[in-house]
């Protein structure tokens, strides 16, 4: 069958072009532009655009089972507004004949969650915590400074490996029995930002100081970065939530292996704090 993965460019979109290529399926890529898409090798690389939902009919066609994320802009300062088009993105493909979709949840309520729930298609709701790729945010300071500033040091989560996010979609997308489920995806360890650091700093192999802010300083150059008012909100509250502290057993329950550790992707990522 032929899946097609939109937002495929992105954190998890091309770890899960990977992890489908690798398990032997036909990927179809979706980028708003195919000539600067670099993805694995076998994996066909269409035009498509989610604001547009008419741009999707060649991209849909012949296609089974899509991944689709629920914004239309990478997560971040000034990005990742909430898709309107989603309805009518998921009933292009319940007419294209596609069968199963996993839908990236990203914080924003309603959106492409609601739009594959009420619609046909078997679902499965991707919920990940934290992203261990959050840590390239520190990667210019720690190569120019040997520093990483952060607020709430004890502040703890069981940060994710992407590729633990994308082998959660793979069996859901290729597999019977996820359809109508919401599964929250974490690593396999609880980490501070001080332990995160840490971890980092053996990985490169040379100390990285960490410097604590106030929260006042952290929300200050949040709103410095461009985040407006409402990401600001949702990385306050995430200091005082308690989902994502605790792991999860949805990776190896769901795909029978074990989920990666911050340690695996620091190794991974070493060259780019360098």
């Amino acid at each position: 069958m032929t899946i097609l993965v939109t937002g495929a460019t992105g954190t998890v979109g091309r770890a899960l072009v990977h992890a489908l290529s690798e398990r032997g399926q036909s990927v179809r890529a979706l980028s708003r532009d195919p000539s600067t898409a670099v993805l694995p090798t076998g994996a066909e690389v269409v035009q498509g655009d989610l604001t547009d939902p008419s741009s999707l009919t060649a991209a849909l066609d012949g296609v089974s089972a899509v991944h689709l994320i629920g914004f239309d802009a990478p997560r971040g300062a000034g990005g990742g507004d909430a898709l309107t088009t989603a309805p009518a993105v998921v009933e292009a493909a319940e007419r294209a004949g596609v069968r199963r979709a996993s839908v990236l949840h990203n914080g924003i309520p309603g959106g492409m969650d609601a739009a594959v729930q009420h619609s046909s298609l078997e679902w499965t709701v991707l919920v990940p915590v934290g992203f261990m790729a959050n840590a390239l945010w520190w990667a210019e300071a720690i190569r120019n400074e040997g520093e990483v500033a952060e607020p709430r040091a004890d502040s703890r989560g069981a940060i994710v490996h992407e590729a633990d996010i994308a082998d959660v979609a793979a069996t859901a997308l290729t597999e019977a029995g996820h359809g109508g489920q919401s599964y929250v995806i974490t690593g396999p360890e609880s980490l501070n930002v001080a332990e995160q650091v840490s971890t980092l700093a053996e990985a490169i192999g040379r100390e990285i100081t960490f410097r604590e802010l106030s929260d006042e300083e952290a929300i200050a150059r949040w709103r410095s970065w461009g985040f407006d008012d409402e990401a600001v909100e949702f990385m306050t509250w995430t200091w005082e939530s308690p989902i994502g502290v605790t792991p999860s057993d949805t990776v190896r329950r769901v795909t029978g292996g074990p989920g990666r550790t911050f340690s695996q992707w620091a190794a991974e990522h070493a060259e780019e704090f360098r």
